[in-house]
């Protein structure tokens, strides 16, 4: 029996299926590369060790998924597979909403269709909206959303639940991300954005690197201890590890699960700024620019659940955190394209 791991080529994706192999799984990871490379499965097999089946294909791509379900004996998913950028969610909504909650109707569809009935689904954080405080619990009402992009991950949350109610069969594991950074410890693999980053890490380590002349730094007048957003910054590779605990909670139970995978620690932009510094040694030259819409002033975890129902605990530090970045962007200037 096979894990199916949608977006298997991506940042998350990647790390994840590396964790798997090296667990002993069988896996057979889908792509459609739009925000994502294919050297990068050469580098996940070098570095497991061990090969795995893959198949172009997207998940909206209803032909193409029956084909894949019919070639492989697949018994669970994990399912990456989803644009995934918060300001390019409010420019292009339908864009978000017909790849991210299409796209996972129709994996649901074909999961049925084929007798796959357990999923874990990559949600996030910002399913909890703005009207929750941190530290934020699953027990908190999700909903009230502040961008395209979280809304896409609530819908499909209430799709899967929904979903589950209706037939008991199946089995569903929604782990609410915080903020991935950092990369794997040998430098092969890590975050290799298409174009101009939208995220933190990608951003600070490319102006370290030269490629970009400074970090835009959206606000400064936020409710925090320097002004700056405030984030619950998760090494990648504790977050992977979180989905093989929760693969494993599936593959026991029935049911809907939901759990939140970060630190329960908070970091500011400066904060993180001032961290890479330090593992890095390189000044990160950075300009105080306005606000972006749809983010909140702070934004972290309690993962307490996650520690008592999976046994699963982040043991990484920011500092490396930070480390694991700057070595991956510094061996690999361009990302993948090197």
């Amino acid at each position: 029996m096979a894990v199916l791991v949608t977006g298997g080529a991506g940042y998350i994706g990647s790390h994840t299926s590396i964790e798997l192999l090296e667990s002993g799984k069988d896996i057979v990871i889908i792509d459609n590369f739009y925000n994502s490379c294919p050297k990068v499965l050469d580098r996940i097999e070098k570095l497991a060790g061990k090969g795995f089946a893959f198949e172009e294909c997207d998940i909206r791509d209803r032909a193409a998924l029956d084909k894949v379900f019919e070639k492989y004996d697949i018994d669970s998913v994990i399912h990456f597979a989803g644009l995934k950028a918060v300001g390019e969610s409010c420019q292009k909504p339908l864009l978000y909403y017909e790849n991210n909650i299409s796209g996972t109707v129709t994996l649901c569809e074909a999961m049925a269709a084929h007798g796959c009935k357990k999923i874990v689904f990559s949600s996030s954080a910002t399913v909890y909206g703005e009207h929750n405080v941190s530290p934020l619990k699953e027990t908190m009402i999700a909903g009230g959303t502040t961008n395209p992009y979280g809304t896409t991950k609530f819908f499909i949350e209430q799709i899967l639940q929904d979903l589950a109610k209706s037939d008991p069969e199946w089995s569903v594991c929604i782990l609410r991300y915080f903020n991935p950074i950092g990369a794997h410890i040998s430098g092969m693999i890590g975050e290799s954005p298409n174009g101009i980053p939208n995220n933190l890490m990608p951003y600070i380590t490319q102006v370290a690197e030269g490629k970009r002349e400074f970090l835009s730094v959206y606000g400064n007048d936020y409710d925090t201890i320097d002004g700056t957003g405030v984030r619950d910054y998760i090494h990648v590779v504790d977050l992977a590890k979180g989905h093989l605990k929760a693969l494993d909670k599936i593959l026991d139970e029935n049911g809907v699960f939901v759990y939140n995978l970060g630190t329960g620690r908070g970091y500011s932009v400066l904060e993180v700024v001032a961290a890479f510094e330090k593992a890095s040694g390189v000044k990160v030259p950075y300009k105080i620019v306005d606000r972006r819409p749809g983010d909140l002033a702070t934004c972290y975890s309690d993962p307490t659940k996650a520690k008592e129902e999976l046994n699963w605990v982040a043991e990484k530090g920011i500092d490396e955190m930070c480390a694991d970045s700057y070595r991956w962007q510094h061996q690999n200037p361009n990302g993948y394209e090197d």
